[in-house]
């Protein structure tokens, strides 16, 4: 089932985490904390609509690098009722990819949970203080790519945010999987 995302709280806290990742290392929010922009997204292995634009956020967020901007990916769905999503397949599926991002696995759900995470990707992202400046697509991919010309909302959103310290006043919402949830979460 398809899901958007709701509208941004420009200025909420960026929620804290600890979480490990699939290149054996454990990182939390601050580990962040000196860069202008963090970028975190949550993503999973299996849904279509990540699987049309994960080469595109590999790109932007290679490039993203180059603003100084750094990215984090957590995967939060229920692996017993969508394997594909396990901790082995997040290993394969970010070697696959090329991930130039920390791959980590929110196996209790509490982290995505506090960012209010609805779908997958669902993407946040927060100024140098922390402070939510972003929620809104990569572009305008739905369960397809778009065209190789497509207006980049999230790198252009980002940039901006680590040249002022605020995201664009508009916002088009992320759309995606609804977030696998195990049995008696939200």
């Amino acid at each position: 089932m398809a899901v958007e995302t709701p509208p941004a709280e420009l200025g909420a806290a960026c929620p804290d985490f600890r979480l490990p990742a699939v290149d054996g290392k454990s990182y939390a929010r601050d580990d962040f904390r000196a860069k202008p922009v963090l970028v975190v997204m949550f993503i999973c292995n299996h849904c279509p609509y990540v699987k049309a634009v994960v080469d595109r956020i590999v790109r932007d967020c290679l490039e993203l690098r180059q603003h100084g901007i750094e990215a984090i990916a957590i995967s939060s769905n229920d692996v017993v009722a969508y394997p594909e999503d396990s901790f082995e397949h997040m290993q394969e599926f970010a070697k696959q990819h090329r991930f130039p991002f920390p791959y980590a696995w929110d196996e209790s759900q509490e982290v995505a949970k506090a960012y209010g995470a609805v779908c997958t990707p669902d993407f946040y992202g927060f100024n140098a203080d922390l402070g939510l400046q972003y929620r809104g697509r990569l572009d305008e991919s739905r369960n397809k790519p778009a065209p190789p010309d497509v207006r980049r909302e999230l790198f252009e959103a980002m940039v901006q945010v680590a040249k002022t310290g605020q995201g664009p006043l508009e916002q088009i919402p992320s759309i995606g999987c609804s977030m696998k949830w195990r049995a008696g979460s939200p």
